[in-house]
């Protein structure tokens, strides 16, 4: 079974006019701050904030009458789902996803909005996907696999042809791995169109499915990832074997690099992505010698995050950068010493976000005090003169 651009052309003129048309532009910014010169593809601008309608969409535009009165049925961590169940309910198709019960409310919620069954089963994708294969032979359902089928991959390829078009003499495309559906459409665009353009493929190093297959080895896959929608065990064997030809290198990123290549498109380019969303981005912070210099196309693949998580991610970008810091002060308990800290921080141009006082600690003297504030600063250097003037006025802190 083969793939070819042909056939993502063909996915292309079915998918016109149902799918945006999702711009790729130029990021000055994250050119700099990378040294690769940066086109980002914004695929979350999708209605479902996903690129998973293409493959979704091409599949249910080729069911026959029988197969769309039975229903159809998928197993999907969130976006796969989303895109099929928007798709299906406007073609009048019933449609049951089965999703992990730790998939984020946020996507549980979204695909029920669209019209979906939503049966919550199995601790991880391939769990979800086994009840769901149960449930397609018990119902007499039609089967929509995320990323083992060559129609999803047929769709998820327009994604690569959009970008050619848009930005013909792109050098690199680091593209996310799960289960191989969007890198094997993306690699046959990229490589029938110029075989010297590098695809590069990047999994969470908590689930580095396709590269223990490479290697030949059982990888060992888990833990919580923020790139949950990547998070996956196997990678599909279809997929697998039309992408490895075509990829160049797989890299492994581990999570703090997803959390910043988040917050940068948030704070960049005012954009919200999900963890599996960023990962091309967080390629480029992890390895940067691997890109400097070239032309890359970046893929923001979605931005179903949810909003705890978002928050939780961009505070801590804030720490991580010493913009937010907790301080350690000890001193006299007396009459006026915290309005003292506080009148040197308010001078410094710091804003304190919060005031914890121990006056019970053992390893506090009987007649001291502790404090613990968190302050916000402009940055690191800052942080450090703050520090620096508290200490000269006698009370010198420590960070906690």
């Amino acid at each position: 079974m083969t793939l070819s651009i042909d056939d993502i052309r063909a996915a292309a003129d079915r998918l016109k006019g149902h799918i945006e048309r999702t711009p790729c532009r130029h990021s000055r910014t994250l050119s700099e701050i990378t040294g690769a010169e940066v086109w980002v593809k914004f695929e979350n601008l999708q209605f479902t904030a996903a690129y998973k309608e293409r493959g979704a969409l091409n599949t249910l535009l080729q069911l026959s009458d029988n197969e769309r009165g039975r229903g159809v049925i998928a197993a999907s961590a969130g976006n796969h789902s989303q895109g099929l169940a928007y798709h299906a309910a406007r073609l009048g198709i019933p449609v049951t996803i089965v999703m992990p019960r730790s998939t984020p409310f946020v996507k549980v919620q979204q695909t029920r909005a669209h019209g979906a069954n939503v049966v919550l089963e199995g601790d991880n994708y391939d769990a979800s996907s086994e009840v769901a294969m149960k449930l397609q032979v018990e119902r007499d359902l039609a089967f929509i696999h995320p990323f083992n089928d060559l129609q999803v991959m047929a769709g998820q390829g327009t994604v690569a042809l959009e970008m050619f078009e848009d930005v013909p003499d792109l050098e690199s495309l680091p593209i996310p791995i799960g289960g191989g559906g969007l890198i094997a459409g993306c690699a046959t665009v990229a490589k029938s169109l110029n075989p010297k353009v590098e695809v590069i493929g990047v999994e969470p190093a908590m689930y580095p499915s396709f590269t223990a297959k490479m290697r030949g080895v059982i990888g060992t896959s888990g833990g919580a990832t923020i790139a949950e929608g990547i998070a996956v065990k196997q990678v599909g064997e279809l997929s697998y074997a039309i992408s490895r030809p075509l990829i160049d290198e797989v890299l492994l990123i581990e999570e703090p690099h997803f959390e910043r290549a988040v917050a940068l498109y948030c704070n960049v380019e005012k954009t919200v992505v999900e963890g599996a969303g960023a990962a091309s981005l967080a390629a480029l912070l992890a390895y940067p010698s691997k890109f400097k210099g070239k032309k890359v196309g970046l893929i923001v693949t979605g931005g179903n995050i949810d909003t705890r998580l978002l928050a939780s991610v961009l505070t801590r970008e804030l720490v991580r950068d010493q913009r937010l810091v907790s301080l350690r002060i000890i001193g006299d308990d007396r009459p006026g010493l915290l309005a003292t800290v506080s009148a040197v921080i308010g001078q410094m141009g710091a804003n304190i976000v919060e005031v914890a006082h121990n006056r019970l600690a053992l390893d506090v003297p009987a007649k001291g005090a502790e404090f613990d504030i968190m302050i916000e600063t402009r940055d690191a250097q800052h942080t450090q003169e703050i520090m620096e003037a508290l200490r000269e006025c006698g009370y010198p802190p420590r960070a906690v």
